[in-house]
């Protein structure tokens, strides 16, 4: 048994410095692509993009930014942690047999060192929440306006009669990252620079729910 848990947590800690490392590379990359962003420019673009579970308006993604500073030294620490508790179980008893929880421990750390949120509309591809998307590695994206009885409306003032932009990606088990644009002339403007990019699009009921 304690060979087998070894070996879990020692998986447990690889995939997780990988993660984060990665993550934290692929924001540097991102940060460094969105220079030439066809969308957003303007401060007015920035402004009508609104990022999902704060409901807070899109900033530029630079290395001077809070959400960046909070990834990067988020990950640091998020290392260290992860050390620490690998060294705790490898040497020491004092969690008992409560590998489980510990388990989830590992992974909660993990996924708490994350971008707020962004979209930008690149040459070739897209940057999604700090991530670089090339057009090929989308499906489709879809949109919906979120009028009354949308699931999103009423939970921020500023996302009621706006759109809901969901991007549907290949190989992906997680939930379709989505963003909120303010106004239809925006909206209308994302749409076209998409189109001449060749991605797919599917309308949806505005009845549909997040």
């Amino acid at each position: 048994m304690t060979i087998l848990i070894t070996v879990l947590f020692t998986v447990l800690f690889i995939i997780g410095n990988y993660y984060l490392i990665r993550n934290l590379v692929n924001l540097k990359m991102a940060a460094d692509a969105s220079k030439a962003a066809l969308y957003p420019i303007t401060e007015s673009e920035f402004d009508g993009i609104i990022i999902p579970n704060e409901w807070k308006q899109m900033e530029p993604i630079t290395k001077k930014t809070k959400s960046y500073r909070y990834v990067k030294w988020g990950t640091i620490a998020s290392l260290g942690l992860l050390t620490i508790l690998l060294v705790m179980v490898l040497t020491t008893d004092w969690f008992g047999s409560s590998y489980f929880s510990l388990a989830y421990l590992f992974f909660i750390i993990m996924k708490s060192v994350r971008h707020r949120g962004n979209l930008f509309i690149l040459p070739k591809g897209i940057i999604l929440n700090g991530k670089l998307v090339s057009y090929n590695q989308i499906k489709h994206y879809e949109t919906e306006q979120i009028v009354r009885w949308h699931a999103l409306y009423g939970l921020d003032e500023k996302v009621n009669n706006a759109f809901k932009l969901t991007f549907r990606l290949k190989r992906t088990i997680f939930d379709p990252p989505f963003i909120v644009v303010k106004n239809v002339e925006q909206f209308e403007h994302i749409n076209g620079l998409l189109h001449q990019k060749g991605v797919k699009f599917k309308q949806n009921s505005p009845n549909r729910g997040a």
